[in-house]
């Protein structure tokens, strides 16, 4: 009976929870309805936009916090119970449940790098390479084409997709979908984390995607791509702060070096410079995905270490929680219905829509393969000689004006993250022989 009253007492919390967000929302809307000309009009309309997303987060994250208090204030779940709800509940906020999707018999397949020969090694690392470079150079140019070029119809009107929300949700559902099969298919290791943990990075890394469409209506698409070569630095200062991570003296110096590249880069675009609101809203939102991007990043470690979740687990819980998160907020603000009528009324946008979904999610993919068959190292000179060739694709084809200065900075960023890989691989093989020769006295 106990169990059974406190299954209505979270169905009720649900509930309440869930209305309250939505009255308020609604509220909201009514009001920006009244000052429709400003929002359109204000430079600064992304942070109303960022307000509202965060608030129709909250209708998923709300309840679920209320239902986390209430469970652990209750000892709901150590008086065990039967049924849906009690499972769920044990699921979201335990782990270690019954076997099921994410949770079956897995026996590890050891590696066969060593088996491999050298044709077969470099038949695949060009498959890998090739695959990561289609991939994610397609979806750069699709992910440039959709925030900042118009669509034209039979009659030849034309505008302009400016709903990032929708191009996050686009992305993160065909990775889910695409992983959730994976799992199916391919057999895991038992599923341990209470799967609340994954709305952590699941809300950063939509939030930090939404910064990363966004900030294309305010910088040019080679900025951001320098910006993401410079992700090191807010990693190191958060790695400074959170963990007190030591740092070797190159990783300093190819941060400042880093840095001054981008600085010379920003400094000489073209593109934006002539609108100060504009560079401002620019740099905010890279800084906000940058930032957002390194805690996501950072938690995924954490739940690695902690739970030994594989990368396809990570990749299914975390695209499901975003699909939600995105879902709720596209629904909430009514852009459902304007997004179908610009797809009709563009069917080119379908088709990019469409193309930008399955490129993101095979590159994901792609990186897990990468990563098991080679390791990050390899990985990381990839993703870095990719972002060198998404820089000369988007000036090639969108026509960026880059000066010698520019180019100078081009080459600091990339050159310093060359430089970092180098010096991280000599102090490993260098402390590996200290390692060895110590063991051989002893």
């Amino acid at each position: 009976m106990r169990n059974f009253l406190g299954d209505i007492v979270i169905c009720i919390l649900l509930l309440l929870s869930v209305s309250l967000i939505f009255g308020a929302s609604e509220i909201i809307k009514s009001l920006m309805n009244n000052g429709e000309n400003f929002v359109k009009i204000s430079s600064y309309n992304w942070i109303i936009k960022l307000c509202i997303n965060l608030l129709s987060y909250t209708t998923v994250l709300l309840p679920g916090c209320l239902i986390y208090k209430y469970v652990r204030y209750t000892k709901y779940i150590q008086r065990g119970g039967k049924g849906c709800i009690p499972k769920l509940v044990h699921s979201c906020f335990v782990g270690h449940c019954e076997t099921g999707l994410l949770d079956s018999s897995y026996s590890s397949t050891p590696s066969n790098h060593s088996q491999r020969t050298f044709t077969q090694d470099a038949l695949l690392l060009l498959y890998c390479f090739l695959g990561l470079q289609i991939s994610y150079l397609t979806w750069g140019y699709l992910q440039e084409k959709i925030m900042t070029q118009e669509y034209e119809d039979v009659a030849g009107n034309k505008d302009r997709f400016q709903d990032s929300q929708f191009l996050v949700f686009v992305n993160r559902i065909l990775a889910f979908l695409m992983s959730g099969l994976y799992l199916i298919i391919r057999r895991q290791p038992q599923h341990k984390a209470p799967l609340y943990k994954y709305a952590f990075c699941s809300l950063s890394n939509i939030m930090s995607s939404w910064c990363q469409y966004e900030a294309l209506k305010y910088v040019s698409f080679p900025t951001q791509v320098l910006a993401k070569a410079s992700k090191i630095i807010p990693v190191m200062i958060m790695g400074k702060i959170v963990s007190h991570t030591t740092y070797e003296y190159y990783e300093y110096v190819t941060a400042i070096l880093i840095s001054i590249g981008m600085t010379l880069f920003m400094l000489d675009s073209s593109d934006y410079k002539n609108d100060g609101a504009t560079t401002v809203s620019g740099i905010i939102l890279l800084g906000g995905y940058l930032l957002l991007d390194s805690f996501t990043s950072t938690w995924q470690s954490a739940l690695f270490v902690e739970y030994g979740a594989t990368s396809v687990q990570m990749m299914c819980m975390v695209n499901m929680f975003s699909c939600l998160l995105t879902a709720m907020s596209l629904f909430q603000q009514s852009s459902f219905p304007l997004i179908f009528s610009f797809m009709t009324k563009y069917p080119r946008f379908i088709v990019d829509c469409s193309l930008i979904s399955i490129f993101s999610a095979s590159g994901q993919l792609y990186i897990f393969y990468t990563i098991s068959k080679f390791g990050p190292v390899t990985f990381v000179i990839m993703m870095t000689i990719r972002q060198g060739l998404a820089i000369l694709l988007s000036c090639l084809v969108y026509h960026h004006h880059v000066t010698i200065i520019g180019i100078i900075g081009v080459l600091l960023v990339f050159g310093s993250v060359f430089l970092r890989i180098y010096c991280n691989n000599r102090l490993r093989a260098i402390r590996r022989r200290r390692a060895a020769a110590n063991s051989i006295k002893d």
